[in-house]
């Protein structure tokens, strides 16, 4: 082993954590870096001529956060009526910004070496927001690219 490859394998963390949540019958998570908070149903202001995927504006304690419904913006169906939904507010370049998933699960520690490509039985918009999956028991955890999915 050459010692840049050591000191690599001494660098990388074996495991990841994800803040893992349901949406459509299907787990998901993020990084816990990214996420700030975790939020019942929130009032949200709609915005005219937004895209279908933001679902609007939330005031939190002052701060307007934009709002992402993921299920739109996966291209999955819509909630069903009277389901509402978690808010997700994630940190990403100093931004906070709401996804609203049906329910917040746990937070799993991943093997970073269990990481797989997007399954192939993934395809359409969704499939451009996965970076990819691990396999859990009896589950399979599909990781989001939270970047991609808020369009930054």
């Amino acid at each position: 082993m050459s010692s840049a490859t050591a000191t690599a394998t001494r660098t990388m963390p074996a495991t990841s954590q994800l803040a893992t949540f349901w949406l459509d019958g299907d787990l998901f998570g993020v990084e816990v870096e990214h996420v700030q908070e975790v939020l019942r149903s929130q009032s949200i202001t709609r915005v005219p001529l937004a895209p279908p995927a933001v679902a609007g504006l939330i005031n939190l304690r002052g701060q307007v956060v934009t709002a992402i419904e993921l299920r739109e913006r996966l291209g999955r169906k819509p909630r069903p009526e009277g389901q509402e939904a978690v808010v997700i507010v994630v940190r990403l370049h100093g931004e906070a910004v709401s996804l609203l998933v049906d329910s917040i699960a746990d937070v799993v520690d991943v093997d970073v070496r269990d990481f797989e490509a997007p399954p192939d039985t993934l395809d359409g918009v969704g499939r451009d927001l996965i970076r990819g999956a691990y396999k859990l028991s009896g589950q399979l955890l599909l990781a989001l690219d939270v970047n991609r999915a808020v369009g930054t």
